[in-house]
């Protein structure tokens, strides 16, 4: 068909939910804004952004309470996006981000453009399977075991209907290749480089990952512990932080600030020497970015995303894959004060790269790109 004039164009964005004020509900409430699209949702929790950060016309599914079906929010939650599929199917394009979402997509033959933004094919049904398996009891064993293979079938069919696919890094491109057998652009998420700003070091390293196994919050825990002169601060929350702040219990040194507020969080990022974010084979990572935007190097790992956004030795350091206690308290001795100030001016250049208006105009070429052909 012709392509369709700007102006009329009916977009709509596609998100599984919005529980927690995250870097992949940013991005997503900030490509609706932008394109003028049409959002819609499973369910939004106080946790995550209140109202006024929701485009002009959102639709909440209302389906909060599938958040209590264990094990099985995913299945369930596609479900309910699969009977949004007629109202899809009156978009000009629309774009799905998460695991459900996809869902909804129409036939390829049906009219209009389906786009998938991929942060990653889901982990539980492909590179961490066993992980998520050894971290379940008997009754999610099982679920995985049985329901899990089923699910993926449809979840692979939900993406066979996708016209064009988005991966938010290089890193995620290679999963999608590999997992899901298709090709992908790299589109970058969004950091907002502007809202993070320098200010002279308050004495401490900071951690701003959530609190789940992935994010090895215990190795940094860890390492400080063996480190009672330095001090580390842990800026987030999640299903771990019992069992963490156990670890940590009666370290001085190590403080758990709990989730915070965006300024909040701002401040701890611009106070700190560096901050540390070592998490399994991370999709991207925008931590790493909003630290850098501050001026603040990053002792990342040399896996996944962090690999296409930190500079080893000029933003940061990358301590080797499944890193020690022992690796990261090296790194830390290797990155004092005044060699973390040098970084600074490297950090913000290199931070610039994943701003926002970057990410807006490239995610508009594709809307123009794929209406042109369509």
């Amino acid at each position: 068909m012709a392509q369709v004039p700007a102006g009329s164009r009916h977009l709509q964005v596609y998100h599984d939910y919005f529980a927690i004020r995250g870097g992949g509900e940013r991005l997503v409430l900030e490509l609706a804004n932008a394109i003028s699209a049409e959002l819609i949702y499973g369910y939004r929790t106080a946790e995550s952004y209140d109202e006024a950060a929701f485009p002009p016309a959102h639709k909440d599914l209302n389906l909060s309470g599938i958040r209590k079906v264990r094990g099985a929010a995913s299945i369930a939650l596609s479900t309910a996006f699969a009977q949004q599929r007629g109202h899809a199917a009156q978009a000009d394009l629309r774009i799905y981000s998460g695991v459900a979402a996809p869902f909804a997509a129409p036939a390829r033959d049906k009219p209009g453009v389906n786009v998938f933004y991929c942060h990653t094919p889901p982990r539980f049904l492909y590179d961490q399977k066993a992980f998520f398996r050894e971290q379940s009891g008997p009754l999610r064993k099982l679920g995985l075991d049985v329901v899990g293979p089923l699910f993926q079938r449809a979840y692979e069919h939900a993406v066979g209907r996708m016209h064009v696919i988005v991966a938010n890094s290089v890193n995620i491109q290679k999963r999608i290749r590999e997992h899901l057998g298709r090709e992908s652009i790299v589109v970058y998420p969004p950091v907002d480089t502007c809202g993070f700003a320098w200010e002279p070091q308050q004495g401490y390293y900071l951690s701003t990952a959530r609190l789940t196994p992935l994010k090895r919050i215990a190795t940094i825990i860890d390492a400080f512990l063996a480190m009672p002169d330095k001090r580390l601060i842990i800026a987030s929350g999640g299903d771990q932080e019992a069992e963490l702040r156990a670890r940590a219990a009666g370290a001085a040194n190590i403080e758990f600030a709990g989730w915070t507020s965006d300024e909040q969080l701002r401040s701890l990022i611009a106070g700190a020497i560096a901050t540390i974010y070592i998490p399994v084979e991370e999709d991207f990572g925008m931590s790493p970015v909003e630290s850098m935007a501050a001026g603040k190097p990053v002792i990342g790992v040399a896996e996944g995303g962090l690999l296409e956004t930190v500079l080893p030795g000029e933003t940061g350091l990358l301590l080797p894959p499944a890193p020690s206690a022992s690796d990261l308290i090296g790194a830390i001795n290797s990155l004092p004060p005044e060699r973390a100030l040098a970084m600074r001016p490297a950090c913000e250049t290199q931070a610039l790269r994943f701003g926002r208006a970057q990410f807006i105009d490239n995610m508009r070429a594709v809307i123009d790109q794929a209406l042109a052909r369509s």
